[in-house]
């Protein structure tokens, strides 16, 4: 009867072993998708004078820079555009 139970410990052990490797992959996954969410790519971008003090005032009302409120409103129009 023991030695059943020690097989399907071992069973069990190697099975958990497995999945916390599967976790660590996952976790490592996740972090580098991450890290490369966070890198941003820097763009030169001509605005109207106008059209910059506008963006800037709206920003100020979300409590965003204008780098942030420009960024947001480029990230929704793109969800809009992939729902469609």
């Amino acid at each position: 009867m023991s030695d059943k139970l020690e097989k399907k410990e071992a069973l069990l052990q190697e099975r958990l072993d497995k999945l916390r490797s599967m976790e660590e992959e996952i976790l490592k996954k996740e972090k580098a998708l991450k890290d490369k969410e966070r890198s941003r790519k820097q763009i030169v971008l001509r605005l109207a004078p106008s059209l910059w003090q506008e963006l800037a005032a709206w920003a100020e009302q979300d409590f965003r820079s204008i780098n942030g409120q420009i960024e947001y409103l480029l990230a929704e129009c793109v969800k809009k555009r992939n729902n469609y």
